[in-house]
C-alpha cells in the first residue's frame, strides 16, 4: 500500500497474460523494470508519485507473475503487450517510465504508439547495442548474462557477479539482497531470450523524432550504460534533460530512490496535463 491508496493486482488477458499493480489516483504513471527486475523493484517510486497519480508497474512477459511464452521473442512483442495492457486499463496515453531494458521498450515503442505516450522517463539505457556499448562491453554483457546459463550454470550463481557489476561500490546491503531476490526469480529460457534481443537492438536513428519530454536519469558509477550515454541521447533527442545521480549504478532507483524521486516527481508534476486521467 502506497500512502492511503490500495495497490489492485490486474490481470491483462491474453497471450501470455501479464500482471501488473495499480495504485493510486489521477493520470497514468507506468513502470517498466529492467531485464533482472520484477515489478516490485518500483515500490519506491509508487509510494512518491501514488497520492497524485495513477502508478502502475508490471511484470513483462516471461517475468514475476505474468504468463510465460513459448514462442521466440522478437523486441518489438514488449511494445505491443503494453499497448496492451493500456487498452485493458482504459488508459489513452500515460507517462512511461523504464529503467534498462523497460527503457529499451519504450524507445521501440514510441515510434510505433506515439499518441499512448505523455512523456517518456528512460533510465540507465543505453539506444544501440553496438554503438552505445563498447565491443569490451558487449562481451562482457554476454559473458556475465547468456554463457553461464547455457553452460548449466543457475541464477544463484550467477546473481553475485551480476550484483557487482550492476550496483556502485557504496550499494547497501538491503538493496544487494533485493537485487538477489529479482535475479534467482528469473526464468531461464525468458531470460535468455530477452539477452538476446538486446543484441540486435538499435534505435539510433529514431532518437531526434522524439517528440515528447524526455528526462533521462543515469547513475554516476554505472559501467554497463555510463552517463556518457545519457549525454549523447540528450544531445539528439529535441526535449530531453538528463539527471545523473551520485552514489548510483545502473539501478539508479533503487540505489538513490529519495534523488531519483525528486527528479522524476518534478518531471511529472512539470507535464501532469499531458496525459488522459
Amino acid at each position: 500500500m502506497a500512502g492511503n491508496y490500495r495497490t489492485e493486482t490486474v490481470r491483462v488477458p491474453g497471450k501470455p497474460g501479464l500482471t501488473c499493480s495499480v495504485t493510486g489516483r489521477g493520470p497514468a504513471v507506468f513502470f517498466l523494470h529492467g531485464v533482472g527486475g520484477r515489478r516490485q523493484n518500483w515500490s519506491s517510486q509508487i509510494d512518491a508519485v501514488a497520492d497524485r497519480y495513477t502508478a502502475i508497474a508490471w511484470d513483462a512477459r516471461g517475468y514475476g507473475d505474468s504468463d510465460d511464452y513459448d514462442t521466440p521473442l522478437t523486441f518489438s512483442d514488449f511494445g505491443d503487450d503494453l499497448a496492451r495492457a493500456l487498452d485493458h486499463l482504459n488508459i489513452d496515453n500515460a507517462h512511461l517510465v523504464g529503467l534498462s531494458m523497460g527503457a529499451r521498450i519504450l524507445l521501440d515503442f514510441f515510434p510505433r504508439f506515439r499518441d499512448r505516450v505523455a512523456t517518456l522517463t528512460l533510465c540507465d539505457v543505453f539506444y544501440s547495442y553496438e554503438h552505445a556499448l563498447s565491443p569490451a562491453k558487449q562481451e562482457e554483457y554476454i559473458a556475465l548474462r547468456e554463457r553461464p546459463l547455457r553452460e548449466g550454470k543457475t541464477f544463484a550463481d550467477l546473481a553475485p557477479r551480476l550484483i557487482e557489476s550492476l550496483v556502485s561500490p557504496s550499494c547497501s546491503e538491503p538493496v544487494r539482497a533485493e537485487l538477489y531476490e529479482s535475479i534467482v526469480a528469473l526464468r531461464v529460457d525468458s531470460y535468455l531470450k530477452t539477452i538476446r534481443a538486446a543484441t540486435t537492438f538499435d534505435q539510433s536513428s529514431s532518437l531526434e523524432a522524439i517528440d515528447v519530454p524526455v528526462q533521462l536519469i543515469y547513475g554516476a558509477e554505472d559501467t554497463l550504460t555510463p552517463p556518457s550515454v545519457g549525454e549523447e541521447m540528450n544531445a539528439q533527442i529535441p526535449d530531453a534533460q538528463l539527471a545523473v545521480l551520485d552514489g548510483a549504478g545502473h539501478l539508479s532507483n533503487l540505489e538513490r530512490p529519495e534523488a531519483f524521486n525528486r527528479v522524476l516527481t518534478a518531471f511529472l508534476d512539470n507535464h501532469a496535463s499531458a496525459s488522459s486521467a
